[in-house]
This record gives structure tokens, sequence and C-alpha cells, in this order.
């Protein structure tokens, strides 16, 4: 069985996913909204056991989103970073090449997927290289006018299918694939 790529992500209305300072603080929202519990999150950490992220992204989520524990400990972590760190059991720090990471990781036997979080110097090439099985993205009822763009110039068009869309707490999560 061939391991999927899933990228599971959050982006604005208008396509950022921060803040040009980075901030993701527009995430956490309820807007007054009845919540209804999300499990999208959920659904996809069942049948997932690795994720692969930038740096950038991973300094937010243990500086910003989750500072007093690593969320994803369950999971093999691999940080794509030009900078020597060290590894920890379930944390490789590596400075390959997205897609011969991903390719390489896909060759792997495993029952579970692999999930992408992180922008356009992650998402972008393995976009362009065909690598990415499932897009779900998870639009949030904001506008920035500004920010990181989950997509850059970098990115080759690409059609989509969309497979499924579903609004909760009025967070629209669409499901894509190529």
């Amino acid at each position: 069985m061939t391991r999927k790529v899933i990228l599971f992500i959050a982006q604005s209305l208008d396509g950022y996913i921060a803040k040009r300072n980075g901030s993701v603080d527009f995430l956490n929202h309820d807007n007054g909204y009845a919540l209804d519990v999300d499990r999208q999150y959920d659904k996809l950490t069942e049948h997932i056991d690795t994720v692969i992220m930038g740096r950038t992204t991973y300094d937010q989520v243990v500086n910003e989103l989750s500072p007093d524990a690593y969320p994803y400990v369950d999971y093999q972590s691999y940080i794509l970073t030009s900078h020597e760190l060290p590894d920890t059991e379930h944390i490789h720090f590596v400075n390959d090449d997205v897609t011969d990471l991903v390719t390489r990781l896909k060759a792997q036997p495993s029952k579970k997927d692999i999930w992408i979080i992180g922008g356009s110097t992650v998402v972008n090439p393995l976009m362009n290289a065909n690598l990415i099985d499932t897009l779900q993205i998870g639009i949030v009822p904001v506008v920035l006018g500004s920010g990181i763009p989950l997509f850059n110039e970098t990115v080759d068009p690409k059609r989509l299918t969309l497979v499924e869309a579903k609004k909760v707490n009025n967070i629209a999560y669409l499901e894509y694939r190529p």
C-alpha cells in the first residue's frame, strides 16, 4: 500500500496562511458562533505517522501555537532547515530537497500517511512534482488583505477536483485531489 501525502492546512478567505509578521492568531476565533466539535484534525491524525514542515512553521508551532508541549510527539517529524540542529527520537532536522524526502518516505512501508504542514517553500515543489495526493484546506472566514500566501508564483498551474466540502463552525473545509 502506497502512503498518501496530504496537505492539511488552514488559510484566510483571501489565501493567506499567516499575517506578514508570521502570526496565525486569526486562526483562533469563535466569532460568537455556537461551536460544534471540529473533528477534522482528529480525522487526519488517525491515519498519519509522519509530518513534514519547514523551519519557519516549526518555529511557529513551538514558539506560538504550542510553546508548552510539542504537539506532534506521536509522529516522526521532519523539519526542513539549513541549520544543523540536534535530532530527537521523533524530530529530525534535515537539509534535504523536499521532493527527495517525500519520495523516500513514500517508498517506506507503512499503513499510515504523510502530513505536509507549511507554506509555499514546502508545498510548491511538492505540487510541481505531483507528490501531493490530497489537499485539505480549511478556509477561515477572515480577510487579511496581505500576508504569507499558501501558494506563490513558483507553483505550476494545476487543475484539481473538489472531492468534498463541509462547514464546521463557520470554517469551510475543502478537499481536493489532482
